[in-house]
């Protein structure tokens, strides 16, 4: 099934994992998966390796597995670092594999690799894929703007391309603060774009693990959200159930406010996904 014709049914709720590393067996991230998959999810995303990164052959593996266990999966599919003939190979098997959804990425830009020039943007790589005919495609976008851009109005011309190029529906980094969310819809409605837009969220479980991400995304955070840092930082359990409940009422307030859908990034963590999923439930659903 493609994940375009769900938004038409259901405010939609997905889950994204990631690989082990390349020195871990594929094996460490299948018991996580059972688990998530449990929850019941519309779909599961994978991430997939940049180039040279050495685990892209699990992010497909990964996603027949989550496919022949009933939910559908998605690939994501970064271009910078690849050929033309690497983005073949992986389509080419994605499709021998059943695997019809891809969420097509840029990706980091890693400075110890040098970018492959076939693909330089998102667009470009949505356009390509169109021309196979066969795929459901998603795209990404920064409700605080792309780090990269210029400027929220430059980020959103973008975006628009993307969408033009033959995007189907889009997911936005992630972030804190809901307003931001919903200027970023705004904007993004008054460009034109009307395809669905899903709310990633990202429980936080420890402020390494946040900092580290808002440094990568360029995420703000609000003063509430600082104050739970500060306060739970020493204390892990209190600070992964404070960042379970943060999850939990931006969650509640998107839906509220019509959300498309809410895309949880896991962080492979099956507790976290597990607790948010059951408080969320009824209201998903409602």
């Amino acid at each position: 099934m493609r994940i375009k014709d769900i938004f038409k049914e259901k405010t939609v709720f997905s889950f994204e994992v990631f690989p082990p590393k390349k020195t871990s067996p594929i094996e460490v991230i299948y018991s996580t998966l059972d688990e998530l998959q449990g929850l019941h999810p519309d779909f599961i995303s994978v991430t997939f390796g940049a180039g040279g990164s050495g685990n892209s052959r699990y992010a497909l593996d990964i996603a027949s597995r989550i496919k022949d266990s009933g939910i559908i999966p998605m690939l994501h599919l970064p271009c910078i670092n690849f050929t033309k003939a690497e983005i073949d190979a992986a389509l080419n098997e994605a499709q021998q594999r059943g695997i019809e959804n891809i969420l097509a990425l840029r990706g980091d830009i890693n400075p110890d690799i040098e970018p492959v020039e076939d693909f330089r943007h998102a667009s470009d790589l949505i356009t390509y894929i169109k021309t196979k005919g066969c795929f459901d495609i998603a795209g990404a976008c920064y409700p605080e703007c792309h780090p990269d851009a210029e400027n929220l109005v430059e980020d959103i011309i973008n975006l628009r391309k993307k969408v033009e190029a033959g995007a189907d529906h889009l997911i936005t980094q992630l972030f804190f603060d809901n307003d931001h969310f919903y200027e970023f819809r705004e904007k993004a409605a008054i460009a034109g774009i009307n395809v669905p837009i899903e709310a990633g969220i990202m429980p936080v479980v420890n402020k390494n693990q946040i900092e580290r991400m808002v440094t990568t995304c360029g995420a703000s955070l609000p003063s509430k959200f600082v104050r739970i840092m500060t306060k739970y930082e020493h204390n892990p359990e209190a600070l992964r159930d404070a960042g379970i409940a943060y999850a939990v009422n931006q969650i509640v307030d998107l839906v509220a406010s019509g959300v498309d859908g809410i895309h949880l990034y896991t962080m492979n963590n099956p507790y976290v996904a597990r607790k948010i999923s059951e408080a969320v439930s009824g209201i998903i659903g409602a």
